[in-house]
C-alpha cells in the first residue's frame, strides 16, 4: 500500500509531500477470513509523525493470467473483525472498482480506512478484499429459508435475568430478502442491531442511563401507574457504506449515517 502526505503547514508544499510503502504483515487473524475470492490484509501504521496528514491510500491489484469475466473487487474496513463462532464481522465499504476481463492492474482507494485507523491505532484490524462476479448475487442472499431480519438470542444457560436486561441484540438485514438487491450493488446486507430489554429499578452504570431517566425509573418504582419506565434505545449509531445503482444506472459508492447500532442504552 502507499501512503501519500502532506505536512500540516510546518513545510512548503512542494517539499512536504511524502511517499511511503507498507506491506502486508500476516497475522492469525487472516485465518478468520478464508475464501477463494477474499483475503485479508493488515498494515501496521505506527510510527507515522503526527504532523503528517494522510492525502491518500493506494492499494494496487493485478488480476491472475486467463481471467476472462468482468468481476468486481470490494475494499472493506473490518470495523471488528468479530468473535469465531459467536459474532459475525463489521466490515465498512470503502471502495470498489470494476475489473473487466483480461490482464490488468487496478488501483483501489483505502484513505477512509486509513484515516480512522490514524484515529483509532487500537481498532486497526485490516482491509478485507472481496472479488464478485460482475451481475451476480451473493450466495447468501438466495438461501431461500434465510430471514431478511435475523433476531439472535443469547445461549440457554445464561441467566434469564441477563438475557431480559437492555442490551444490543443481533439484526441481520439480507438487501434481496427486503428488496432492495436490484440497486445495491453491495454490501449484500449488513448487522444493523437493534436494542431491546428492560431498564430495571436501579439503573446500573453500564445501561448508559441519563439523569432524566433514573428519576423515569425511580418514579416508577414507587408509583408504576405515574409513568413507564424508561426504554431501551440505541444510544449510539455508526454510519455504513452502499455502492449502490442511481437513476442513470451508474455506480454510486455513499456513506449512509446512523444505519448500524454501536450502543444501547436506557432513556
Amino acid at each position: 500500500m502507499r501512503l501519500l502526505y502532506e505536512a500540516d503547514g510546518a513545510m512548503p508544499a512542494a517539499a512536504a509531500n511524502t511517499a511511503r510503502s507498507y506491506h502486508h504483515a500476516p497475522s492469525a487473524l487472516d485465518d478468520r477470513f478464508p475464501g477463494e475470492h477474499r483475503f485479508r490484509l493488515y498494515f501496521n501504521l505506527t510510527g507515522v509523525p503526527q504532523d503528517e496528514t494522510a492525502r491518500g491510500a493506494d492499494l494496487a491489484f493485478r488480476r491472475a493470467s486467463g481471467a476472462t469475466s468482468a468481476q468486481r473487487l470490494l475494499l472493506y474496513d473490518i470495523v471488528k473483525p468479530g468473535r469465531r463462532g459467536k459474532s459475525a464481522p463489521i466490515l465498512r465499504l470503502v471502495d470498489s472498482k470494476p475489473l473487466a476481463a483480461g490482464n490488468g492492474t487496478v488501483t483501489a482507494d483505502a484513505i477512509d480506512a486509513v484515516r480512522r485507523w490514524l484515529r483509532e491505532p487500537e481498532n486497526n484490524h485490516g482491509l478485507l478484499v472481496r472479488v464478485i462476479e460482475e451481475g451476480v448475487q451473493n450466495v447468501d442472499a438466495k438461501r431461500p429459508h434465510r430471514a431478511a431480519a435475523r433476531r439472535g438470542h443469547r445461549q440457554h444457560h445464561r441467566r434469564k435475568e441477563a438475557r431480559e436486561i437492555c442490551q444490543r441484540r443481533s439484526l441481520y438485514v439480507d438487501f434481496a430478502e427486503v428488496g432492495w438487491s436490484d440497486w445495491i450493488v453491495a454490501p449484500h446486507g449488513y448487522d444493523a442491531y437493534y436494542c431491546q430489554g428492560d431498564c430495571p429499578f436501579p439503573l446500573a452504570d453500564h445501561l448508559n442511563g441519563t439523569n432524566h431517566a433514573i428519576v423515569q425509573t425511580l418514579v416508577n418504582s414507587v408509583n408504576p401507574a405515574a409513568v413507564p419506565k424508561a426504554c431501551c434505545v440505541p444510544t449510539q449509531l455508526t454510519s455504513i457504506s452502499m455502492l449502490y445503482l442511481d437513476e442513470h444506472n451508474k455506480v454510486v459508492l455513499k456513506n449512509y449515517q446512523d444505519m448500524m447500532v454501536l450502543g444501547c442504552g436506557c432513556r
